[in-house]
């Protein structure tokens, strides 16, 4: 399969390192390029691809409601937002908006190649690492649905299921909990599976929010 990435970013040297990265490989084709938010909804629109890069902060329209913008037409569209090392401010408004996920601007190609893979595949790409930043920046700005976690929402859930959500909240990729929970890899994906597919969420990005907002974290 090859995946068709569309660049969004208004650094034309970034666009063009990215395209550089990305049209070196075999089974991805960059589509298109835009500079700004409100040009990037209509040429996701117009060539389909399968994979956003999207930077956050952008004239005309930012990378958060051109993201709401293009998950809204399209509710499977993978969305990975751009941002700095230090993590924009806007950056986790993205992913409520519907992002699949979020890259470092500087990360290395080998993990700008893995992400686009993993998002194209219905994975999220959020590295444990970052994750656990954007809690430590976000997480206490999230709204508590329920301060015990005893949303209807979970009720479905078993309480092997419950534990790997809560890791999952807390930021651990599937090899630590795995650990935590004495259970293989294999396991532990399998139970991340379930619980997206009995929560209705897109992706483990939804997951972490989900299991901060019922209070689990």
């Amino acid at each position: 399969m090859t995946i068709r990435v569309l660049i969004v970013d208004d650094q034309d040297l970034l666009r063009m390192g990215l395209s550089m990265v990305l049209s070196a490989e075999d089974d991805i084709q960059v589509v298109g390029e835009a500079a700004d938010g409100a040009t990037a909804v209509d040429r996701a629109a117009a060539l389909q691809p399968d994979v956003i890069l999207m930077d956050v902060r952008m004239p005309a329209l930012d990378g958060i409601e051109a993201t709401r913008q293009i998950i809204a037409k399209r509710p499977d569209a993978k969305v990975i937002i751009l941002t700095t090392f230090d993590l924009d401010e806007y950056a986790f408004g993205g992913l409520n908006a519907g992002a699949s996920g979020f890259l470092l601007k500087d990360a290395p190609p080998i993990e700008l190649l893995a992400a686009v893979r993993a998002v194209a595949t219905g994975e999220a790409t959020v590295s444990p690492r970052i994750t656990r930043r954007m809690l430590d920046l976000y997480g206490g700005k999230l709204p508590v649905s329920g301060s015990d976690g005893s949303s209807a929402r979970l009720a479905a859930l078993t309480e092997r299921e419950r534990e790997v959500l809560i890791a999952v909240g807390e930021g651990l990729s599937n090899p630590e909990i795995a650990s935590r929970l004495f259970l293989s890899e294999s396991t532990v994906k399998t139970h991340v599976g379930r619980i997206l597919f009995k929560l209705e969420l897109r992706d483990r990005v939804q997951a972490v929010i989900l299991a901060h907002r019922e209070g689990l974290v």
